[in-house]
């Protein structure tokens, strides 16, 4: 994928955008204004829907001195920020536009969760209403992420828990005892019967310790009869783990499988380069030809088509960097999904439908058509020369990305081919023959067994999950910010 803008393109436009700031010769807002000045100017250059918030208007504002007076007004730069999103879920609840941008105080936690690393006890979760019309939640955990300090305790996939330190969780208070500032927690459990919760009186105590997530969990084959099914679970698109990848799919390729599901319901995303290699390790044919296409605010996307076309373009691929890609010819392949899989997982199944036949089973995905790229306060918004005087960082949506066909309507998200809700009652051990999704799968592959959908069981109303409630882990972004506007500028 072409990410790096150019330094000539990245100096016509920030000279456009600043042009109405810079009238006046009032070249540096003050200190205590630095951040909001950073924040609304990146915003102004590179948000998707700059030109449809007047307070992002290149005209709004005839000098420095009055974006300052307009800075002023906000005492905290996530205020501001907020303000200058276009219909914030936290303003416009259920109607939304921008659902995924993100500003954190911290941008070396940013770069952490983008790359897999957070602050974690390794119990991957979701949240759900106890029951319709109920104020009250229930966790049930999906997995343990190994080498995690929860790895080390009694606790499983399929646990369910009720309650953090003795405290029921609830609507308005799930937030801050599972993702507030405490360290060590304690999850008080339940069990399920006909429907019913019921502390069972056991108890887990965790601890959140840095962590780094491998998100290949599970990479086997299955033989059934004539079928040799490679059975990948891969729950990040962290481009730290791309050679990982590849050396996945060199086992799966040296033991000649015939056909492949991946497993994306508990993956919500990442690296839009990943993602490109991860299609390309699925197929192998394509070489050059277009996976994805980049849309920018118009602004960037005009620019870009009359000056450098093929930036907007991400392309099948045989190499990371000079590593050959391992590939597995697939022309047809089966994908798993729940209302968890999002942004660069939702690229893979659109990406590849033009391409292959894509077989989509499980649940409805999120519905995250459009990218983010880390912003820093920087003359170029990248990493080099960042201001010292704080490590604030934005994570902006600024482009919308579609297939090779232009398709890329998929907010409410993409429907499978073969409904299966994974929910409480009908878990089992992932990678078993015997999970539903992975068995629904081989019955569909195979042409045998039992090739309508089991009944699903009770339905619990769900609400989030642990890597969607983090934010940072909800992402489809692009891997470098821009640089080289200093050096445009010599």
């Amino acid at each position: 994928m072409k990410t790096n803008f150019k330094p000539i393109i990245l100096f016509l436009l920030t000279l456009f955008a600043f042009q109405s700031c810079q009238d006046d010769d009032d070249v540096a807002a003050p200190v205590n204004l630095e951040v909001n000045d950073f924040i609304w100017k990146g915003l102004n250059l590179y948000y998707l829907w700059q030109a449809d918030v007047p307070n992002l208007s290149d005209t709004k504002f005839k000098n420095q001195t009055e974006l300052n007076s307009f800075l002023s007004g906000y005492s905290k730069p996530e205020s501001l920020f907020e303000s200058l999103l276009y219909k914030p879920e936290s303003l416009f609840p259920g109607q939304a536009v921008d659902r995924f941008s993100w500003i954190v105080d911290d941008y070396l936690e940013l770069e952490g969760a983008l790359q897999g690393t957070t602050n974690s006890n390794g119990v991957e979760f979701s949240l759900n209403l106890k029951a319709a019309g109920s104020q009250e939640v229930i966790g049930w955990v999906r997995y343990i992420v190994p080498n995690s300090n929860a790895a080390t305790k009694n606790i499983k996939r399929g646990d369910i828990f009720y309650a953090v330190d003795g405290k029921t969780l609830t609507l308005s208070n799930y937030q801050s005892l599972l993702f507030g500032s405490n360290n060590d927690y304690t999850l008080n459990l339940a069990d399920l019967n006909g429907g019913a919760f019921t502390p069972n009186g056991k108890s887990v105590a965790l601890t959140k310790t840095v962590l780094n997530e491998n998100p290949i969990l599970i990479n086997k084959v299955i033989v059934s009869g004539s079928h040799k099914i490679g059975y990948l679970m891969y729950n990040g698109f962290y481009s730290d783990y791309d050679n990982q990848l590849n050396t996945a799919f060199g086992e799966l390729q040296s033991q000649g499988i015939t056909d492949l599901v991946l497993d994306l319901r508990y993956n919500s995303g990442g690296s839009i380069q990943t993602a490109t290699r991860l299609a390309s390790m699925i197929t192998g044919n394509f070489k050059g030809q277009i996976f994805a296409k980049d849309q920018f605010n118009a602004k960037v996307q005009q620019y870009f088509e009359a000056n450098d076309p093929e930036s907007l373009k991400n392309l099948f691929t045989d190499k990371i960097g000079t590593t050959p890609i391992n590939h597995v010819n697939m022309t047809k392949i089966y994908v798993l999904t729940s209302a968890s899989t999002a942004s660069a997982s939702e690229l893979v199944i659109n990406g590849l439908k033009p391409h292959i036949t894509v077989v989509q089973i499980g649940d409805v995905t999120t519905g995250k058509n459009v990218g983010s790229v880390t912003l820093y306060d920087s003359p170029t918004f990248g990493k080099e020369d960042r201001n010292p005087n704080h490590r604030y960082a934005m994570q902006p949506l600024v482009l919308k990305i579609v297939n090779s066909e232009g398709f890329g309507d998929y907010q409410n998200g993409l429907q499978p081919n073969f409904a299966l809700k994974e929910t409480i009652t009908n878990l089992d051990v992932l990678g078993s023959t015997s999970e539903p999704l992975l068995k629904l799968a081989i019955a569909k592959i195979t042409g045998t067994g039992k090739l309508k959908p089991e009944k699903p069981g009770i339905q619990f109303d769900y609400i989030i999950d642990s890597k969607s409630a983090n934010g940072l882990q909800n992402q489809m972004y692009l891997n470098k910010a821009p640089e080289g506007l200093l050096k445009a500028l010599e």
